[in-house]
């Protein structure tokens, strides 16, 4: 049976500058970065936990047509393209006025909520992150 989820997708309509936001600015590191010749080959994951990598992935061939794949970069670009992650933080406060100072920007400031503290922000494409600290047991 299924054991553990390994990889995740998200939609990037430029692979280079997603490097630039997901690990220049967000602190994320590159897993895997491999030209398959159809595709470009392309994860990241939180810094000591390569088990769950994130595909950041450029609409096109061969999983989407080059109809379909217009199609979805209009919506990638609108934030409807169902791209959502969701980070955890030891500090939300601190890691959010981290990525303020590297020019990240934020849709919602960290905030009370009774799971414990998060915020939210878009990366360059549209898609929607959040980072939480969660409440203490």
């Amino acid at each position: 049976m299924l054991n553990a989820i390994t990889h995740s997708q998200i939609f990037v309509l430029d692979q280079d500058e997603a490097v630039e936001f997901y690990v220049g600015k967000l602190g994320l590191e590159v897993c895997a970065d491999v030209d398959l010749g159809f595709m470009r080959w392309l994860t990241v994951s939180a810094p000591g936990d390569p088990e769950r990598q994130i595909l950041l992935e450029k609409p096109g061939p061969p999983s989407l047509s080059e109809e379909t794949a217009r199609q979805v970069r209009d919506l990638v670009t609108k934030g409807a393209a169902g791209g959502s992650l969701i980070f955890s933080t030891d500090d939300c406060h601190k890691t959010y006025e981290t990525l303020r100072e590297r020019g990240v920007e934020f849709t919602e400031e960290p905030t009370e909520r009774p799971y414990g503290i998060d915020c939210g922000l878009r990366d360059p494409f549209g898609n929607h992150i959040r980072f939480t600290q969660p409440t203490q047991s």
